[in-house]
């Protein structure tokens, strides 16, 4: 083995300095495709629009009713951006709160303004993935004043978008800001969304990683191309029988990797599904038409899970409460979120942290049998529905 990969090495080298012999006699040289711009100052001028229902995150594709703007230019940008990948960034911002739109939780009645100050540090993030032509994600965190819903307030922001060349010069940009409010007294927090044309000036260009390794690749040429000295044919069979050697090796670990991931796959679906059969183990939470409080046997029941998680530390759960059919879609659904609210506090009462449990009311979405609205059942069958199921968020 070692002196099949001597030889291998040994026509690696040969084969390395005759296809690159043979570039040099074809002029290899850098072009303009070998470089990229390492540091530059951008001017940007486009559309921004805000979502400030409230709601945060939540429906942030509502255009309709969340989305507020403006139709004409209402953002203007410049940044200092430089080689470590840092973006130093100013940006301006105008915007009008439509009629209609909801902003902060209610319906908006009057056309109102808004504007933006904020400063902000970008990172460029083709520093860590490579360059990627046309693509040019970046994320970054800033702060800034703004004035909305008749509300001053100073905002910690946070940024992530991308920029797409059509040249060195002339690009599009499109971002998404979150902006939290440094006092959350009377002011809620809202995202901003910007596109713009961008122009790029006071460019310094660099080598790529491709042209460094071209560079590299000429010198080499030229300092190692008369060491070629060995039989072609002779350096292919022993590439023949190194490569053959490697490839037996690699599939041999690969093998290995892959039986050793298999048996680690399999444990774990096993650990899981041994707590998922203790915890059904346990049994069900019942409950009396009507009502939301724990009987004896669903304490009892309660105390066991408790016991469970309280030798797995590591668990967290969903508990999930359901009526029968009975009663209107919207009596059923409050039920349940009483029936999950308070199995979750009788857990907690048994000494189990709140931030290892979630409750959720289904209402009567989720029946065990058909004894729907239109189908006559016995009490024993409705009792059925009236439960709360134990279910594993985080193993």
């Amino acid at each position: 083995m070692k002196n099949s990969t001597h030889f291998a090495l040994l026509f690696t080298l040969f084969t390395f300095f005759t296809i690159f012999g043979q570039e040099e006699e074809q002029n290899i040289q850098l072009t303009s495709k070998d470089s990229v711009i390492v540091s530059s100052s951008m001017l940007g001028l486009g559309f921004n629009f805000v979502d400030d229902s409230g709601d945060v995150f939540d429906e942030l594709l509502s255009v309709g009713t969340q989305w507020n703007y403006v139709p004409y230019p209402s953002r203007i940008s410049y940044g200092k951006y430089i080689k470590s990948g840092l973006g130093f960034e100013a940006i301006g911002t105008f915007n009008k709160y439509l009629v209609g739109n909801v902003i902060d939780g209610d319906v908006n009645t009057e056309e109102k303004n808004y504007y933006a100050i904020d400063s902000r540090v970008s990172y460029d993030l083709n520093k860590l993935i490579g360059q990627t032509a046309w693509f040019d994600p970046y994320v970054g965190v800033g702060v800034g004043y703004t004035h909305a819903n008749e509300q001053p307030r100073g905002t910690y922001n946070a940024v992530v978008g991308f920029r797409t060349w059509i040249s060195d010069r002339i690009g599009i940009d499109f971002s998404s800001s979150g902006k939290w409010a440094m006092s959350t007294e009377n002011a809620t927090n809202h995202v901003q969304h910007a596109i713009g044309a961008i122009y790029q000036f006071n460019i310094e260009k660099g080598l790529s990683k491709k042209g460094e390794e071209k560079l590299a690749l000429i010198n080499e040429i030229a300092e190692e191309n008369q060491r070629i000295a060995d039989s072609l044919a002779t350096v292919n069979r022993l590439k023949e029988e190194a490569l053959l050697a490697e490839r037996l090796a690699q599939e041999k670990e690969k093998a290995r990797l892959a039986a050793a991931e298999k048996a680690k796959e399999d444990a774990e679906l096993a650990r899981k599904q041994a707590i998922i059969d203790e915890i059904n183990s346990l049994g069900k939470v019942r409950f009396a038409l009507n009502s939301s409080y724990l009987s004896s046997e669903a304490k009892a029941v309660v105390r066991g899970l408790a016991e469970f998680l309280e030798n797995n530390a590591e668990i967290e759960m969903k508990i999930t409460a359901h009526t029968d059919s009975r009663g209107t879609d919207k009596y059923n659904l409050w039920l349940s979120e009483r029936r999950a609210k308070r199995t979750v506090d009788y857990l907690i009462s048994l000494g189990i942290d709140t931030s290892r449990l979630m409750s959720v009311g289904m209402g009567e979405m989720q029946l065990l049998n058909d004894c729907n609205d239109e189908v006559h059942c016995s009490e024993k069958e409705h009792l059925v529905n009236r439960r709360s199921d134990f279910m594993v968020s985080k193993f």
